[in-house]
């Protein structure tokens, strides 16, 4: 596996969960969203972690008519979810700060 890969597997769920905050979607619809942000992402590596989001109860998915083809299963943020995303916003940025000081050869102040 690549370091990419690798890095993007640790940070995808919070990822998913901020793109599902914005707007409910289904999951090819995500993936492109994620593309549009510079995340190449298969559906493959998207839907089992649809899968244990659910299962965690962090989302919720609900099959809605599709204007062209099968029913799409759309998924929306549950409060647990909403909380899971600000907990990973805040590690997130508590990891952050620090290892863009180390990358950028700055001192510690």
């Amino acid at each position: 596996m690549s370091l990419r890969s690798q890095l993007l597997k640790g940070i995808l769920e919070g990822c998913i969960l901020a793109v599902i905050s914005r707007q409910s979607v289904y999951g090819y619809e995500l993936s492109m969203k994620l593309q549009t942000f510079g995340l190449e992402v298969s559906e493959g590596s998207i839907y089992p972690i649809l899968l244990r989001l659910q299962k965690e109860q962090l989302i919720r998915g609900e099959m809605r008519e599709s204007p062209s083809g099968p029913n799409r299963k759309y998924y929306f943020l549950t409060k647990e979810g909403e909380q899971a995303l600000s907990d990973f916003a805040d590690n997130w940025e508590s990891l952050k700060t620090p290892v863009d000081q180390i990358l950028s050869k700055e001192e510690p102040q």
